[in-house]
């Protein structure tokens, strides 16, 4: 039986472990630009943020700006512009990729999955039908049907207009 390979090269860094050196989530004013950090939207309150290891296309990671690791140490004002802000992540999400529906939570510590458990970020995965097949259920293998930048690209100047 001829083996068929599913080459995903770009999946190394993740399976290796190697993570950035510091929070994604705090990011320094003078860095790489917010492209190649795959950063949407960002003002003093909440960052939005792309996964560069996603679940599914369209991934992304909403968080407060102040680092902070438990969900009950947020502030009212910090719920409130995550949840603004997941609104409208729906709604650009929609738009543009046309989900037929919607992840959305919250992974906290390590032990519930939480990538980055010491700044709280909330997860919201676009869903499909049948976007699950048989890759994944035997081999833990997910396509992703967009590069992560081409994403990016198209939905950067949605998120620029969002005022919250």
């Amino acid at each position: 039986m001829e083996r068929k390979i599913l080459w995903a090269p770009w999946r190394g860094e993740y399976v290796s472990g190697k993570k950035e050196a510091g929070c994604i989530f705090c990011p320094p004013e003078i860095s790489l630009p917010d492209e190649e950090r795959l950063i949407l939207y960002r003002d003093d309150k909440v960052l939005v943020i792309m996964n560069k290891f996603p679940y599914n296309t369209g991934h992304l990671l909403i968080a407060p700006r102040r680092h902070v690791a438990e969900l009950e140490d947020l502030t009212e004002e910090e719920l409130l512009n995550i949840m603004k802000m997941s609104q409208e992540a729906v709604k650009i999400l929609k738009k543009v990729l046309k989900p037929d529906g919607f992840n959305i939570g919250f992974n906290l510590g390590k032990i519930a999955g939480a990538g980055y458990p010491d700044h709280i970020h909330l997860q919201l995965v676009p869903r499909w039908e049948g976007d699950i097949n048989f890759l994944a259920v035997l081999d833990e293998v997910r396509v992703i049907s967009q590069h992560l930048i081409t994403l990016y690209r198209e939905l950067f100047p949605y998120f620029q207009s969002i005022k919250i």
